[in-house]
């Protein structure tokens, strides 16, 4: 069979997995504040006003329930991706989680009733687990440990995130334009088109190679020989390359199988645990940042401001494009900014512009009428004028410095925090938390619009206010070091855990990796030494 061996085009088929997250959410964004989604899933009797139905349709509560069930099961999902990806390959796992994906498309888009639509989107979410966490570790055990230096290693796992604001965008302007559309189909028609890309994501990666390593894994070494050989040898399996990587690959397979299996609990031991910390509280702030309240709930947001219909989607989607297009400053520039700078800068960005929210809708806000701003509970603040007019720009400055900080580093850095021995199970751990904290925000945003109302954007401030000090002394600098070079942050050389070198001493490497790579391309004799000079193992 055919097999593409390009490294941006194998990146491109497999971050689609990333876009099924971006389809999803907005998927229900642009739906929930539709006429026909309120009335199907209306729950309590019905009231007519001049023979037209008056549709609130699912309570807070149980809208937030409803939001939250796919990150629930990407949760689940993503604990779960390190078993499938060990057992049946980075390849193959993420083909599983596109069938899982069209599963749940197909129960989500038949839904008769709340009940049904939560179970569709609990499976959904499971798929979204799955790719969510092997995607990086797939692309990175085929290209970023041998093509991509440190000067461009972020740019490369980078591009998960890049994908899920195309999802987001791409899927938020189908569901508009069926939002046109009488009847219940303005609903169905675009859960049922979210199958789309995975079933592209199924048939693409049926042209792509396994990952040489998970091959090697399971004493395939016929097959780890020739994908290296397809990939990074140009097809001829004496390159001296392909023949120095599979040399270090079997010597990787025998230090593994000389040590204890990786399993969870080592992640936890005291030579891990500072690193596991920081990975997993990267998914978690990235998460508590409020993106939330802007991705799924932005059309109760501008509701509030007085946008109403026509406007109040176009003004909604405009966020998404925000996204998508300040992604790209971020893929092309962070391995010269560095992780901390970004991170730090990024939280500062956004608490500014949620307090601005706070101040805004607490100084020239009032309390919407009883059962909420058109009788959906979750609209319960109204906000009118020019004050109206600073909250919306406020929110798109908001989204701008997510995506251009958060949105990308919180999937690029976790992975470079750890050695190649554990970084399967720990990206899976660490993405697992993102999804936990996706599911209990999910979940929490409607009711706490009901109760706390505008307050929703000062917790998410204080929380942003949290992160970066957190970030400030303890999170390192990885960018433009070698795997050798994070293992001495974290431990020292006797490999036990080191605490000596606080995080906010430790510097960015990119122009000395970059100069290393230059004098290593003026040696025509080993030009791939070059591109190789970050990847130690362990």
């Amino acid at each position: 069979m055919l097999q593409i061996s390009n490294l941006y085009a194998t990146a491109a088929i497999a971050v689609i997995g990333g876009g099924l997250f971006g389809f999803d959410i907005s998927s229900m964004s642009a739906i929930i504040n539709t006429e026909a989604y309120l009335c199907y899933f209306h729950q309590g009797v019905m009231k007519y006003k001049d023979g037209k139905p008056q549709c609130k349709g699912p309570s807070a509560d149980v809208q937030g329930g409803i939001t939250a069930s796919m990150a629930g099961g990407s949760w689940l999902g993503a604990l779960c991706s390190g078993f499938i990806s060990d057992n049946f390959g980075r390849k193959h796992s993420i083909m599983i989680g596109a069938v899982i994906w069209c599963i749940g498309c197909i129960l989500v888009c038949a839904s008769q009733n709340i009940a049904m639509l939560i179970v569709g989107r609990v499976i959904n979410g499971i798929s979204v687990g799955i790719c969510s966490a092997q995607v990086p570790v797939y692309i990175s055990e085929i290209y970023s440990l041998l093509y991509a230096p440190p000067t461009k290693r972020g740019r490369l796992v980078g591009l998960q995130q890049w994908a899920i604001t195309w999802g987001i965008m791409i899927m938020f302007y189908i569901s508009y334009g069926c939002s046109y559309i009488k009847g219940v189909a303005a609903f169905r028609i675009p859960w049922g088109l979210q199958m789309i890309p995975a079933i592209l994501l199924f048939f693409g990666m049926m042209l792509l190679p396994e990952s040489p390593r998970w091959l090697a894994r399971k004493d395939r070494w016929e097959e780890c020989h020739a994908v290296l050989a397809l990939v990074h040898g140009h097809a001829d399996p004496q390159s001296p390359f392909v023949v120095r990587e599979y040399e270090e690959i079997k010597a990787m397979c025998e230090f593994e199988r000389e040590n204890a299996d990786v399993s969870y609990l080592e992640l936890m031991s005291p030579s891990m645990i500072n690193r596991t910390h920081v990975g997993i509280f990267t998914q978690i702030w990235s998460q508590l940042t409020g993106m939330n309240v802007m991705m799924y709930y932005i059309t109760y947001v501008f509701a509030m401001a007085g946008l109403e219909g026509n406007n109040l989607l176009v003004s909604s989607s405009i966020q998404y494009v925000i996204n998508v297009v300040m992604t790209v400053p971020a893929l092309v520039w962070v391995d010269h900014w560095g992780r901390r700078p970004t991170l730090l800068l990024g939280a500062v960005g956004m608490l500014t512009f949620l307090f601005a929210n706070a101040g805004l809708m607490a100084s020239y806000g009032h309390a919407a009428p009883r059962g909420g701003l058109n009788k959906i509970e979750a609209q319960s603040w109204i906000i009118r004028g020019p004050p109206s007019k600073a909250l919306i720009a406020c929110t798109y400055l908001f989204v701008a410095c997510y995506a251009i900080t958060w949105g990308p580093v919180s999937w690029v850095y976790p992975p470079e925090l750890f050695p190649l021995r554990v970084r399967g199970k720990a990206n899976a751990l660490c993405t697992s938390s993102n999804w936990a904290f996706n599911f209990a925000l999910g979940y929490f945003v409607p009711p706490a619009f009901v109760n706390i109302k505008w307050q929703v954007y000062l917790l998410f401030g204080v929380f942003c206010a949290a992160m970066f000090l957190h970030v400030f002394f303890m999170f390192p600098e990885t960018t433009g070091k070698t795997l050798e070079d994070v293992e001495k942050i974290f431990t020292d050389p006797s490999g036990l855990p080191y605490i000596g070198r606080p995080a906010w001493k430790t510097k960015n490497e990119h122009g000395r990796a970059a100069m290393l790579e230059r004098v290593g391309f003026q040696d025509e004799e080993k030009p791939v030494a070059s591109m190789r000079v970050h990847e130690v193992t362990d």
